[in-house]
């Protein structure tokens, strides 16, 4: 059974379309994640999934029950959708301790008392926060805000929990270390979790499926791998990490049992690349490129191969960040920190072409 649908869902402010015709679907116990940059709709898909806002069009659906039709007239509010949300902000009241942050939501139920401390100290346990149940909040790190929220969300046992950029106030170091902490508890409680996000990095750690959100609409969803590694545009792919985006075209096709390759050319070089089944020759493409798959030297039995000069290092600990001229190109080149290559230097590089794809333009 999924455990959120969303069908065709639009969403105006004014004479701006926020949402424009949004269809996904959470499966149960997954992570569904909307990624995409500031404006693209995420957080209002969300919110209407939370019933926060109210869809104009299209229809929600929960479990086995929609929760919002317009054309049915249907709309549950917020507190009858069985969902738990942690915002941007955590949301935390300052004049409350741990504890009674935690319970709210169980007391506005009017749940029992025993069962309200009972419920409270396992969401707290969960979060190793149970020693800090008569602490006043004002007295939380901000990691620790963050978890007596995701417990607050969880301790009346929602279907689906959403979350809206829950770790953008954290630094750095803390959101890596949270990352982890969430998708260990999202996949020990098995619940059904819309994440929203515009970091990448967290997307693809977090998520069994990635929705990429683009002015409105869903441009690709998939899970992690395929939008990294096979993007359906040039859009999906200059947004997922830092390509190489070439622009070429495509001169031969050939259908392999291993896939689709296409011969493509332009300025001073040309090579093999996988691309996607329907592609012709004879269209302008983009060959997406990741740096870490160039390589210094060699040349493949299929793939490109090119010659250029190094022109800058950037040392980044584990690994060295490159910029190479190759003709009118620029090239970005990840590669490992032994050995160091020196700007001035002329250079071979190549990819092999299971590690390129191309989309067209």
């Amino acid at each position: 059974m999924p455990g959120v649908v969303v069908h065709e869902v639009s969403k105006r402010f004014g004479a701006v379309r926020a949402v424009d015709g949004v269809s996904l679907v959470v499966a149960d116990g997954r992570l569904l994640t909307l990624l995409g940059p500031s404006g693209c709709g995420k957080t209002t898909t969300l919110r209407m999934v939370a019933g926060l806002e109210h869809n104009d069009a299209g229809r929600i659906g929960i479990g086995d029950r929609v929760v919002s039709d317009p054309a049915a007239g249907i709309f549950v509010p917020p507190e009858r959708r069985e969902v738990g949300m942690v915002f941007q902000s955590y949301a935390i009241w300052p004049h409350m301790t741990v504890f009674a942050n935690v319970a709210y939501p169980l007391e506005v139920r009017r749940r029992p008392a025993a069962e309200v401390r009972e419920r409270v100290l396992a969401a707290l346990g969960s979060m190793e926060m149970a020693h800090l149940a008569e602490r006043p909040a004002t007295a939380l790190s901000g990691g620790q805000q963050q978890r007596v929220a995701i417990a607050r969300a969880l301790v009346f046992h929602p279907r689906v929990l959403l979350m809206d950029e829950p770790l953008s106030n954290l630094d750095a170091k803390l959101r890596e270390q949270m990352r982890v902490e969430l998708r260990a508890l999202q996949q020990r409680l098995g619940i059904t979790t819309l994440y929203v996000t515009h970091d990448q990095e967290e997307a693809m750690v977090l998520s069994d499926e990635i929705a990429v959100m683009s002015d409105g609409r869903v441009v690709q969803m998939a899970p992690p791998e395929t939008i990294y590694a096979r993007p359906v545009s040039r859009t999906v792919a200059a947004f997922v990490g830092s390509p190489n985006l070439l622009a070429a075209k495509a001169r031969e096709v050939r259908r392999t049992a291993a896939g689709t390759l296409a011969r493509v050319e332009a300025d001073g070089w040309a090579g093999w690349c996988s691309g996607p089944a329907d592609l012709v020759p004879g269209e302008a493409v983009t060959v997406i490129v990741r740096p870490e798959a160039i390589h210094f030297g060699g040349r493949p039995e299929t793939g490109i191969a090119w010659r250029g000069v190094v022109r800058q290092r950037f040392f980044r600990g584990t690994r060295n960040l490159y910029t190479v001229q190759v003709g009118v190109l620029t090239l970005s080149v990840d590669a490992p920190p032994d050995p160091a290559v020196s700007p001035g230097t002329d250079v071979a590089l190549s990819v092999a072409a299971a590690h390129t794809w191309v989309v067209r333009d």
